[in-house]
């Protein structure tokens, strides 16, 4: 592993052109407070918009993937205005989830033990999510009398439909890893030992491919909540961008000499 950096509470690494940013606060099992979110941002946004990887994988160190939003000192949500929203999510988390949905690089999650509150949210942005058989998902806002937050309540009935994504809102009930694979809300269940392996051999497999990646992943979430007809658009203009990289150069090249393709991701 090469280009390690430690930050207070979350670590970049790259390996193999793909970026590893772990949440690293074993002690809250990850929480999210506002501090970690900085953090965040920051390396997502490093890798994302920069040159350094071409796929993203986040995990969380210790026992838990993220245990939400960090309640010690406040709720992360708790405002001056009694009348008006809640500032952190507008100014931290929503920005934060927003940027990941137009990120220009593919996003593996790694979950590993509890994902919950806000961290079911950040599992939730992986184009790709693979759990270890020991995650569960908890969405146990209804104990504190709040709301799902983090764009659970956008992502959840598009993953589940209506039925399952109200059960897991309004009950708060833990949703283990195997249940959820079965629900079609991830991509892969594995043993605990064999996480990572899984993460990061979807990773290679992002970041061996073209550039057009990234366009198709935006595709796809612009498709759950776009029209039929600006979604065929939308598939035009990504299309015509993707005909004019050097990936799609050699694609078509290496395909009329029957040969594999050499992918640069650009």
């Amino acid at each position: 592993m090469d280009g390690a950096q430690t930050a207070a509470k979350v670590k970049t690494a790259v390996e193999d052109r793909i970026g590893i940013i772990t949440l690293s606060d074993p002690g809250t099992l990850n929480a999210a407070g506002l501090d970690l979110m900085e953090e965040l941002q920051s390396a997502f946004e490093d890798f994302a918009y920069g040159d350094k990887v071409r796929a993203i994988v986040i995990t969380g160190e210790g026992r838990g993937f993220c245990s939400g939003a960090n309640l010690s000192g406040g709720r992360a949500g708790s405002q001056p205005n009694p009348n008006g929203p809640n500032e952190s999510l507008l100014r931290t988390y929503n920005p934060f989830v927003s940027m990941v949905r137009k990120s220009p690089k593919p996003l593996v999650s790694a979950v590993n033990g509890v994902a919950a509150g806000v961290g079911v949210s950040l599992a939730l942005m992986g184009d790709l999510i693979v759990a270890a058989e020991s995650a569960y998902f908890l969405l146990a806002f209804r104990r504190i009398g709040l709301v799902p937050d983090g764009g659970a309540t956008w992502m959840l009935p598009r993953h589940l439909g209506k039925a399952r994504a109200m059960e897991l809102m309004l009950l708060g009930e833990k949703l283990p890893a195997k249940t959820a694979l079965d629900w079609g809300m991830i991509n892969k269940c594995v043993p605990d030992a064999e996480l990572m392996d899984a993460a990061m051999a979807y990773a290679r497999a992002l970041a061996d491919g073209p550039a057009s990646l990234g366009l198709t992943r935006n595709l796809v979430w612009e498709a759950l909540d776009a029209p039929w007809h600006l979604q065929l658009e939308a598939e035009a203009y990504a299309q015509g961008q993707a005909g004019r990289t050097e990936d799609a150069r050699e694609g078509i090249m290496a395909f009329v000499q029957k040969r594999p393709a050499e992918f640069k991701g650009r």
